[in-house]
């Protein structure tokens, strides 16, 4: 089964239809919600009776506010509960990742001249040799031949210290 690639132009358009559906959808939504919203409003709560004299209209608007008092309070009490909540939920997370430990992955032997891991690091900036060989200065060994008379027979050495030892015991 060998696909064939789709054209740009035919992959643009395909990718504007759907664009054009998804924008319809929701604008669809969103009418949906307002009729949904008008009638929720309408079943939960009717229209106030406006009608009558000042103080039927002033214990209307009492109730209303003893209403909207009563629902802040329940709505400070439930977010009051979230938060607690959801501080819990930060501090076990925390506690988590505690007794868990972070894991370090293990580290690989990586064999890098100097220069090799400045050129990585630094990228075509680097211009500085690390040959620390290079600039030490050479030194030629001499060779340093010891006179014949110091390496002499060693017979005559401890003669001559057998002397020494025999001056200090006469002393």
């Amino acid at each position: 089964m060998s696909e064939k690639k789709m054209t740009s132009s035919r992959r643009h358009h395909l990718k504007s239809l759907m664009l054009q559906i998804a924008a319809a959808w929701l604008e669809n939504e969103k009418k949906e919600l307002v009729v949904a919203k008008e009638a929720y409003m309408a079943e939960n709560c009717p229209a106030p009776n406006l009608s009558g004299d000042q103080s039927t209209l002033m214990e209307t608007c009492k109730k209303l506010h003893a209403l909207i008092d009563k629902v802040d309070e329940e709505r400070y009490d439930l977010e009051a509960k979230v938060g607690k909540a959801d501080k819990e939920i930060e501090d076990l997370k925390i506690k988590v990742v505690d007794l868990a430990g972070v894991k370090k992955p293990a580290l690989k032997k990586v064999r890098m001249s100097a220069d090799a891991m400045l050129k990585a690091l630094l990228g075509s900036k680097h211009t500085v040799n690390l040959d620390l060989r290079a600039n030490l200065k050479q030194v030629k060994k001499e060779v340093k031949e010891e006179p014949a008379e110091a390496v002499g027979d060693w017979r005559k050495n401890i003669e001559e210290k057998t002397d020494r030892k025999k001056m200090f015991e006469t002393a």
